[in-house]
């Protein structure tokens, strides 16, 4: 039987395209062990499927600014190396996936010393200080912008493309309204998606313009863990804090998105063709990734983008307007993306170098 560790973690991005290839590997007979950290929503989202071992490690968060945690997260990245280091030595897997987060860099750097291969997958069009420290260690970077080579170890790249789960594409419409008990009037519906942990100003932005959206529009709204507000009752307005197998069929259900501007997200809002309004992450909050890739989006007439500095009541309602008139010019554009099967490609990468990739060289 052969082996595969994945890992990745820290938010819901850096473990989407894991949750895409572990039902592949089950299906083909693999042993799958999962390394992830203690209290991250990689644990959550991985613990509950069938068929995976899930193992805990110390980590650190490797951070670009001064902070007091800056003295300890040394020593908890060296201890989750020790850590990956003997769950690798233990179960001898073939390969390890890594999709990037802080957690990661332990468990590639815990691979390469046990001699395993690795491959690594970057999501955005730059990429996170992770995997820029992870690529050295690593077999293959697989990209899902081309231009992603120029930024990180060029002579490992592979691009590939999007990776897109397949349940995402399984949505249905009719499901949806039924779950919602949604009103017979015919409205077109906005999905709200502010992250897994929500996005305050843009919850604040949305609940201030309930009373003028939800004349015209259904309002579905992720707010993120602990962020619902119980105080409000207004028709057609429907709040969770996440949703996860019910996602596919609320997306069916959509009209115009609302997002933040993580790569996994966006490309599969793009793959479903949905009309996109991106509020990236500012470069106070981030490294200025999802700029880039709303950028990129933008420049392609996928979306409109709304940076959070100029993000209020008004501005959103306006922007929501601007999008429901010209949602068809934007669709019309999103049917020229060529799409291929990165899922299946980066499936078949993997099983080949798991048999035939030495151990990289730094």
């Amino acid at each position: 039987m052969k082996k595969i560790i994945f890992t990745g973690g820290g938010s819901a991005g850096h473990v989407t395209v894991n949750l895409a290839l572990i039902p592949r590997f089950v299906q083909a007979g693999w042993s799958i062990d999962y390394i992830g950290s203690s209290n991250g929503i990689e644990k959550e989202l991985i613990r509950s499927i069938p068929h995976v071992n899930y193992h805990s490690i110390s980590t650190g968060k490797l951070r670009r600014y001064m902070n007091w945690q800056n003295l300890k997260d040394p020593f908890r990245v060296i201890k989750g190396v020790a850590q990956a280091y003997q769950i690798i030595k233990k179960q001898k897997p073939n390969i390890v996936f890594s999709k990037g987060g802080f957690v990661s860099v332990p468990v590639v750097m815990g691979a390469w010393l046990n001699k395993v291969p690795v491959i690594i997958h970057e999501s955005d069009l730059t990429p996170g200080l992770a995997n820029k420290i992870a690529s050295r260690f690593s077999n293959v970077i697989c990209t899902t912008f081309p231009e992603t080579a120029q930024y990180i170890r060029p002579d490992k790249c592979r691009y590939i493309g999007p990776v897109i789960r397949e349940e995402i594409r399984k949505g249905n419409a009719d499901r949806a309204r039924r779950r919602l008990g949604a009103s017979a009037r015919i409205k077109p519906t906005v999905l709200i998606m502010g992250g897994s942990l929500g996005a305050r100003k843009i919850n604040e932005a949305i609940r201030a313009s309930l009373p003028e959206l939800t004349r015209s529009y259904r309002i579905i709204h992720l707010c993120g863990k602990g962020n619902l507000d119980s105080s409000i009752n207004i028709p057609d307005y429907h709040q969770f804090e996440y949703l996860k197998d019910e996602l596919p069929d609320v997306l069916a259900l959509t009209d115009i998105v609302i997002s933040r501007a993580g790569s996994n997200s966006i490309f599969e809002f793009l793959t479903l063709k949905k009309p996109m309004i991106l509020i990236p992450l500012t470069k106070q909050q981030s490294r200025g990734d999802q700029l880039l890739n709303a950028a990129s989006f933008e420049r392609n007439g996928y979306c409109k983008v709304l940076h959070e500095e100029h993000l209020n009541r008004s501005s959103l309602i306006s922007y929501i307007k601007e999008m429901a008139d010209e949602k068809d010019n934007y669709i019309s554009n999103m049917n020229r993306f060529k799409q291929n099967d990165a899922l299946h490609e980066l499936y078949q990468l993997i099983v080949e170098s798991a048999t035939s990739t030495p151990n990289p060289r730094m």
